[in-house]
């Protein structure tokens, strides 16, 4: 009852939004119409307006409003200005007459002695444009009167006859008179729906689109000769006040030009400072009447629904398919992470539970085991033992045992799954949304493009008075490439000189404390050296993630892309190389590199001739790959996605707040006069894209699957996030933010193929083989162990080392500071002893390893590839009902036509019958008539024709 409830006061028809495309402000341009121009109004406008959803006549929708700042200015230099264009464009007389609404005394009758020329150009600019808009068929009305001062709007109304003509142009898909009935499952299968359906009903949102369909209507692309085949007629319109227009109409996208500029290149030259389709209306108050953003905020948009599933048809009636596809996909994602989840509990709990049975970490913190470790650092540090490093190796085991292997090839397996489940789910969307024949039109130019295009042409023209029609090549975009290059370059050195400035900081701060703690704060050093260094890693990583992404962009726009598409493809491959060595430098450093090219006792390697490399803990980098993985990952997720997404718009809404409260002292008249909804929304963000969005999430799926094996709390920290992350990015595109224009779409683009990847299933394998002792622990198992159990596996991995081979001035300052005099201590490594002939190489050990290793990175990585391309080949990606309903369909269409034209040949039959009779009666009772019957005849035989 509640959907109901909620649903009735909307009126039925009200269920359909229009949004004007950008690009058809744009790139209108057509063949002039006879638009008359609106005439001034009600005495009392902001009755009838709805406070700005409507034009001051009440019953006029605004579709889209402009937005421009404007100066008090001379008429006779406007009119001058004219007259210099007067050849460069033809223009309607019509554009000499202001726009109706308020402020036109402001904008022709006032004069002051200043001349602005810059804003007499740009006022200029905007009646030729809006001109060309009211040729184009489109109503305009202005408002200059507004609360806020120096803002004009120009609130746009796209009639019927436009909406066809565009839809038509569009070929867009319209719902028919025709319905059909959606194959239902039967048997079994319905029954374990049924179930389903009652178990989930309590986390279904409680809208009406959420419903499941059992009927559905047959679409078609719309035509204004078939518009009696469609359930969009202009009966419909007229209902609501214009309300019952569906979104797809007014997509008006046709890339043509209107007049010598566009929108996006006068919102580039300030021209006009904004431009956006408008709310549905408040969504906040008691009073506030019920409409789509009110829903979406209650149903979607709260924290207090996070258990829900989101009201994905709903965001894309009102957002458009392209953002509702996102958050699709952003459900899909969170959704299978919830078994991903659960498996790293069990996992992690089994480290739990096993810890106290590991053998390697039970030798380690064995008092009675006297193992003497050499040194960790030259001079200042002294001897240490082994059992000082007990708590890091039972820890170590938590994430480093067998589980974390079969967690790796799960998760592998889980990601391909992911891929199938997200194009299953987008197959179906798409024929809900009637997207399955959609194939995206050209791509036009951009607005940078055509004006490079242009300089390039004008050059040109004037060295050799050619007028060809040009193009940019390689060569123009040389310099940019070359800059793009450096910059890349140089982008990549800085963060890697970063990370090497970490470590010197690791290795000194680990020297300087080891001087300064007591013996037993010197067990903590390394703890207390990972956790500052990563937290500096972290503030880095969020600082330059914030740097890289305006780099980025700007790159991209030097590059000038001919077309939307190529930017967006451009900048999303920019961004994600940038942010991704930015993110995983540091865990890449600690997880491959780190205590690999150490060296040995007497003989280590030296950074600057006096910092030696850094050395894993006895238990392995692990541990310290865990602790880095965890603190980025959470404080990344934490400080980046959530509170400055929250913070930051806050911040900006409480700047605003006060300066409209200063405006507010100066004029009280003003302050108590209610805004327009138009006046609101400016005042919110502008949309920036969904690439930002996007980023988070393939970042985050790169921690999830990258090095899973180190982590297995990965992917439950990840669904926590994900779970606020809908909320506060539906939270921000409903309150936070100007209404996006919507575009179509059918698939999330290249975003979709950026986390599918081999080098995921290269970089598992390589933790586990490398970075873990899961290999050679295997090998000593089952080659060296005497009774097949694990006793002995640590002093398997300690090599010896004599303390009369250290080189001059790196032996201990103390060495009895255990208490004793040490002839020989131990170190991490396959090396021979030092009374071996060949003391301190190699030994055969490491190279049965170093081939185990190798050995597991191959097999693992072709069965899990395997694995994958089982998967992807057991799963369709068109589920089998959508593909027997989109066929079914195909054959209803066809029946639908063929019914029509049986339909008119009829038609056409009875009207020849009809012209016979109607001879042979003038034939017999009228002579006079014989004389035309010719003429009556061709009439009768053209009519039929006509209809």
């Amino acid at each position: 009852m509640r959907v109901n409830k909620k649903y009735s006061c909307l009126p039925a028809e009200e269920k359909g939004i229009h949004i004007i495309n950008i690009r058809a402000i744009e790139d209108i341009g057509y063949d002039q119409h006879e638009s008359t121009l609106l005439n001034s109004l009600s005495k009392n406008p902001d009755a009838d307006c709805k406070y700005g959803l409507y034009f001051r006549d009440g019953k006029r929708k605004v579709d889209y409003i402009l937005v421009y700042h404007y100066k008090k200015s001379s008429a006779g230099k406007t009119l001058a200005r004219r007259a210099q264009h007067n050849d460069a464009s033809l223009r309607s007389t019509k554009q000499d007459q202001p726009l109706p609404g308020k402020g036109v005394q402001l904008e022709m009758g006032e004069s002051e002695p200043h001349m602005d020329y810059h804003e007499d150009d740009k006022r200029f600019r905007r009646e030729e444009y809006e001109g060309n808009l009211v040729e184009a068929g489109l109503e305009l009305e202005r408002d200059e009167d507004t609360k806020i001062h120096g803002i004009g709007f120009v609130k746009i109304h796209a009639p019927w006859n436009v909406l066809c003509r565009e839809a038509e142009f569009l070929k867009l898909k319209m719902p028919t008179k025709k319905m059909y009935q959606i194959n239902q499952t039967h048997g079994l299968l319905k029954k374990i729906n049924s179930v389903i359906q009652k178990i989930t009903e309590p986390i279904q949102p409680k809208v009406a689109e959420h419903k499941p369909q059992t009927v559905k209507r047959l679409s078609y692309p719309f035509s204004r000769e078939k518009q009696h085949l469609t359930t969009c007629t202009k009966a419909k319109y007229s209902m609501g006040k214009g309300e019952g227009r569906k979104k797809e109409t007014a997509l008006l996208n046709k890339r043509r030009k209107c007049g010598k500029y566009g929108i996006t290149s006068l919102l580039a030259n300030g021209v006009y400072s904004a431009a956006y389709p408008l709310h549905d209306g408040d969504y906040e108050g008691e009073n506030v009447e019920p409409n789509d953003r009110k829903l979406l905020c209650e149903e979607w948009a709260s924290y207090g629904v996070f258990y829900k599933y989101q009201p994905i048809d709903l965001v894309r009636k009102y957002f458009g398919e392209k953002i509702g596809l996102y958050f699709a996909w952003l459900g899909v994602y969170t959704q299978m992470l919830i078994p991903a989840s659960i498996v790293g509990i069990i996992v992690f709990l089994y480290g739990c539970a096993t810890v106290d049975e590991n053998i390697p970490s039970m030798e380690m913190c064995d008092q009675r085991n006297n193992i003497t470790m050499c040194p960790l650092c030259d001079k200042t540090c002294s001897y240490w033992k082994m059992s000082s490093a007990c708590a890091t190796a039972r820890a170590s085991h938590l994430f480093d045992n067998p589980a974390t292997v079969f967690f790796s090839v799960f998760m592998a397996l889980w990601a391909a799954t992911f891929m199938e489940h997200w194009k299953r789910k987008q197959m179906r969307l798409n024929y809900r949304w009637d997207l399955t024949g959609f194939e995206e039109e050209e791509d036009h130019p951009r607005a940078e493009y055509e004006a490079k295009v242009l300089e390039k042409s004008l050059r040109k023209e004037h060295k050799h008075k050619e007028t060809d029609k040009e193009k940019l090549t390689w060569k123009d975009r040389f310099p940019a490439y070359l800059t793009n290059f450096v910059s890349i370059i140089f982008m990549v050195g800085l963060t890697f000189a970063i990370v090497f400035g970490v470590i010197i900081y690791r290795i000194s701060t680990a020297a300087a404390l080891a001087i300064s703690s007591t013996p037993s704060g010197r067990s903590s050093v390394r703890v207390t050296v990972t956790a500052t260094a990563v937290i500096i890693n972290l503030v880095v990583i969020i600082i330059l993630d914030e740097v890289y992404g305006c780099i980025a962009r700007w790159l991209t726009q030097i590059e000038v892309p001919k077309t939307d598409k190529n930017f967006e493809e451009r900048l999303i491959f920019k961004a994600f190389l940038l942010k991704f060595v930015n993110a995983y430098t540091p865990i890449f450093y600690v997880a491959f590199f780190k205590g690999r090219f150490v060296g040995r006792p007497g003989d280590y390697v030296y950074i600057f001739h006096s910092f030696r490399m850094e050395e894993c803990a006895p238990g392995g980098c692990l541990m310290e790959l865990c602790i880095q993985l965890s603190i980025i990952m959470l404080g990344k997720q934490l400080i980046q996605n959530n509170l400055f997404e929250i913070g930051i718009p806050k911040m900006k809404k409480f700047i605003r707040y006060l300066k409209l409260k200063r405006r507010r002292s100066l004029d009280h008249e003003e302050h108590m006069k209610k805004k327009q909804r138009y006046e609101v929304d400016y005042n919110l963000e502008p949309f920036a894209g969904l690439t930002p969005e996007y980023m988070e999430m393939i970042i985050q799926f790169g921690f999830v699957t990258l090095f899973v094996a180190s982590f297995p709390l990965a992917p439950l920290f990840a669904l926590l996030n994900n779970i606020i992350e809908i909320r506060l990015d539906a939270k921000k595109f409903v309150t936070e933010l100007r209404r996006p224009v919507a575009v179509r779409a059918k698939d999330i683009g290249n975003s979709a193929r950026v986390p599918r990847s081999l080098f995921a299933l290269v970089a598992q394998a390589f933790v586990i083989s490398f970075t873990s002792d899961f290999i050679p622990r295997l090998v000593y198992l089952y080659m060296y162990s005497e009774n097949g159990t694990m006793h002995g596996f640590v002093n398997h991995t300690l090599s010896s080392f004599n303390v009369s081979d250290f080189q001059a001035g790196t032996a201990p300052n103390d060495p009895l500071d255990l208490g004793y005099e040490v002839q020989i201590c131990r170190y991490k490594d396959y090396r021979e002893p030092p009374w071996s002939e060949n003391k301190y190489d190699i030994s055969k050990d490491f190279w049965a390893v170093l081939a185990a290793r190798l050995a597991f990175v191959i097999v693992f990585q072709n069965l899990v590839m395997f694995m994958s391309e089982f998967v992807d080949w057991i799963i369709p990606d068109i589920p089998k009902d959508i593909s027997q309903q989109i066929h079914k369909e195909k054959v209803l269409m066809v029946e639908v036509f063929m019914r029509e034209e049986q339909g008119k040949l009829q038609m056409l039959e009875t009207w020849k019958d009809k012209d016979k009779k109607k001879g042979e009666n003038c034939n017999n009772h009228s002579p006079r008539l014989s004389r035309s019957r010719s003429g009556s005849l061709s009439s009768c035989h053209s009519y039929p024709l006509d209809v």
